[in-house]
């Protein structure tokens, strides 16, 4: 069973949960703020994006994965908990909008923005703020497989109405640099080696800014995306997303294998995400839906205020 996760049973009122969220919507605020008056212009933006995503954020993953009590740090229920109802959702959702659509391509896309979470980006973040920054090796270990399962089955079945180069798609997994580093940091703990002071000071440095920088750069990012196009059926997928999806979570976890409330409570936040970029940028490249998609992103992410809200307090 899961040992590290030693947090008493907590009962977080609205307040609490106020103060969880509240920060992280200040630093997208100040994000979305600085884009829309134009105080960072679009290539300064995107030199801030490059270093938080391919830099920051990558060496904050491999250092806590690296470092991680392995052992001690998941279970097998857990790691069902989340996976299960994930699967769950995928499936219904690809059979639901492919028979809505008439094939596999949008069904499999639609499906893919209804069950993938932004569990690095704003997942994590709540995560750490209401269970604590040990939860974090936990949170790592949890999205191992997040984003290659959800995409593989997107790529797959919507192979099924186009050509889709499967040696590209395995490729691009595996130089993602979330995967990546989580990739690396798993080899490096499984090694046995402990990393060198200095070096693990120096990466520590550069790690610190991940997190805020995310969420900064999530802010600004959301000021180029609209909401118009597709509103109607990205607001189903928002809804799926954040109520449908983290409450099959909640009954997997807490009626099926009856974990500790804080477990129950950990896997429902990182379900309860929105929709990652990424599910848009895997639209893009298969060239479906993904205006949809893109409204998906940022209703969704406005929504999650709410719903982080409800989930925080019901659970």
């Amino acid at each position: 069973m899961l040992k590290s996760l030693h947090v008493p049973l907590v009962t977080i009122t609205m307040i609490d949960t106020f103060a969880i969220i509240f920060p992280l919507i200040f630093i997208a605020g100040v994000g979305f703020g600085c884009a829309k008056l134009r105080f960072l212009n679009g290539e300064q933006l995107s030199g801030i994006s490059r270093f938080i995503f391919y830099i920051s954020i990558p060496v904050f993953l491999f250092i806590n994965m690296a470092q991680a009590q392995l052992g001690s740090v998941v279970s097998l229920e857990l790691m069902l908990s989340f996976y299960i109802p994930v699967v769950l959702m995928f499936t219904l959702m690809l059979i639901l909008y492919k028979y809505y659509c008439g094939d596999w391509a949008q069904g499999s896309v639609l499906a893919l923005g209804a069950s993938y979470s932004n569990t690095v980006l704003i997942g994590l973040p709540i995560a750490i703020q209401a269970l604590g920054k040990d939860i974090a090796a936990t949170v790592f270990v949890l999205i191992t497989f997040h984003s290659a399962l959800l995409f593989l089955l997107t790529y797959a079945f919507s192979g099924r109405s186009q050509r889709v180069s499967w040696l590209t798609t395995v490729r691009q997994l595996l130089l993602n640099p979330v995967i990546l580093a989580i990739g690396l940091g798993l080899l490096f703990n499984l090694s046995g080696f402990a990393l060198p002071i200095p070096l693990e000071n120096g990466l520590s440095l550069l790690a610190e800014p991940a997190i805020a920088g995310a969420l900064f750069v999530l802010g600004a990012n959301l000021h180029h995306y609209q909401i118009r196009p597709g509103l109607r059926l990205a607001l189903m997928l928002s809804l799926s997303k954040l109520l449908l999806l983290p409450a099959l979570v909640w009954l997997v976890a807490s009626q099926v294998f009856t974990l500790p409330q804080p477990q129950v409570l950990l896997v429902v936040l990182l379900s309860a995400s929105p929709l990652g970029v990424n599910a848009y940028l895997v639209a893009k490249q298969l060239n479906t839906r993904s205006e949809v998609l893109a409204s998906t992103v940022v209703l969704s992410t406005l929504l999650s205020i709410v719903s982080f809200f409800f989930w925080l307090t019901l659970v």
